[in-house]
């Protein structure tokens, strides 16, 4: 059990404690449109830009709004973690800390002013 618990700690912990800590973020204004938690995601070696993270049930089902891009995740709560892109097949990807406080999920990266503690 405590190895999938490992596996499973940096996704979870990052929805858990965007959760708790959504009011805290300091990434600029909600627009009028978006709904979510905001916070700052990178697609592959571009950008920072603005997005949205909505967290539909805690550690294990989660949106990410990117603009127009719409990637969402799955956690099976065993250790494998799914995303899909706009809609698109699922696949099986995996989160890492790249820097401090940037979680990656395989091309894909989100920071925001995240508590650890």
């Amino acid at each position: 059990m405590a190895r999938a618990v490992g596996r499973i700690t940096a996704a979870a912990a990052l929805v858990m404690v965007l959760q708790g800590a959504g009011a805290g973020l300091t990434h600029g204004a909600a627009s009028p449109s978006s709904t979510g938690l905001p916070l700052e995601c990178r697609l592959g070696d571009g950008p920072w830009q603005a997005c949205w993270m909505e967290v539909i049930e805690v550690g294990r089902h989660w949106v990410l709004r990117i603009g127009h891009r719409h990637l969402e995740f799955r956690h099976d709560g065993r250790g494998v973690l799914r995303m899909q892109r706009d809609g698109g097949p699922w696949r099986t990807v995996t989160g890492r800390w790249q820097q401090p406080g940037d979680l990656c999920w395989d091309g894909l990266c989100a920071r925001g002013d995240i508590p650890l503690d």
